[in-house]
């Protein structure tokens, strides 16, 4: 063995119990920071500030959240990519950029599975395919039929989103070539758009338009889910209705830096379970309609659910043909 490769085992053999004995004693300091790559109020923040105070609980420090908000995600997620992988700043990582933004883009600034320490999911946001209620579109079969001879106008928050890929995809196994895509810079204009009437459809996730759907003011044709919501027993799935490839939801998680102490990975993967069963957070995403799973996704079986859905929806923007170029 060459003298620097021995002069580099040895440091590295030397560094290894002072690591595993600051792992042991974390956290011996606050803040510990939850990374949020979205602006506050939308789902990512909330769920962040959901979690935030039980975990500063459980970990005896303060745990606040930091919103770094750009680029669909982008830039707080790489941000939180290239931080110490020391335990003092998590992310709470998102389907829209780990997976749909993955599975779109030419490039990406960081590898979502190997730049980061996944711990768990925390939850799923189901998707719904949305119209006004004063919409001609009764049922998913209508919609469907009317985009296989006349343009039928879906809005998005971007090229390469979850919600873009879900109408691809509908356009393709429902063969309707006019279904027609309309890219918006964020949801909140493509739902002002459709309810304004200059486009027909929105694909949303349900947390986000539960008190419109409860007030009559927007009608979901589906849902995204295997099953029925029970507090939304009359929207069917799109599974039901003879789609099943758009079963799927955007899941938010649990993450870190990669390289992060087995110790401290293990201690926040077990919390994951522990803060979701709480009362008042189960009340909460009650409320809102976005899910925890009954058995949590965590540790390896989270990284391979990643994995399987960046191949399968990269497969699915190969056959839509859509690609965003960076």
């Amino acid at each position: 063995m060459k003298r620097r490769e021995l002069l580099t085992a040895g440091a590295a053999a030397l560094a290894a119990p002072w690591v595993q004995a600051q792992s042991a004693a974390w956290p011996t300091r606050g803040p510990i920071r939850l990374i949020c790559q979205y602006p506050p109020g939308g789902l990512v923040d909330t769920i962040a500030r959901l979690m935030a105070p039980h975990l500063s609980q459980a970990l005896s420090q303060t745990v606040v959240v930091e919103n770094r908000a750009g680029a669909g995600g982008l830039v707080g997620t790489e941000y939180a990519a290239r931080q110490p992988a020391d335990g003092y700043s998590l992310l709470v990582s998102h389907a829209s950029v780990h997976i749909y933004a993955t599975a779109t883009r030419r490039t990406m600034p960081f590898d979502p599975v190997g730049d980061f320490t996944h711990m768990g999911m925390l939850v799923e946001a189901p998707m719904l395919l949305l119209v006004r209620a004063q919409s001609p579109y009764q049922t998913l079969a209508q919609y469907v039929n009317a985009a296989k001879t006349k343009p039928v106008r879906y809005g998005s928050s971007g090229i390469g989103s979850a919600n873009h890929l879900f109408g691809e995809l509908l356009k393709i196994d429902g063969q309707a070539p006019q279904h027609d895509h309309v890219p918006y810079q964020g949801s909140a204009p493509a739902m002002q758009d459709l309810l304004g009437g200059q486009i027909d459809s929105v694909f949303d996730p349900v947390t986000t338009n539960v008190n419109q759907l409860k007030g009559g003011t927007l009608r979901a044709l589906a849902v995204s889910t295997p099953a029925r919501l029970p507090a939304l027993p009359n929207i069917p799935t799109f599974a039901e209705l003879g789609f099943p490839s758009l079963t799927g939801s955007q899941w938010l998680g649990l993450s870190a830096p990669k390289g992060l102490p087995a110790p401290i990975a293990q201690r926040l993967t077990a919390l994951i379970p522990e803060i979701l069963a709480k009362p008042d957070i189960a009340s909460r995403l009650e409320d809102i309609q976005t899910l925890a799973r009954k058995t949590p996704v965590v540790g390896d079986e989270f990284v391979k659910l990643i994995q399987s859905q960046i191949s399968s929806w990269t497969a699915v923007a190969k056959r839509a043909k859509v690609e965003v170029i960076t």
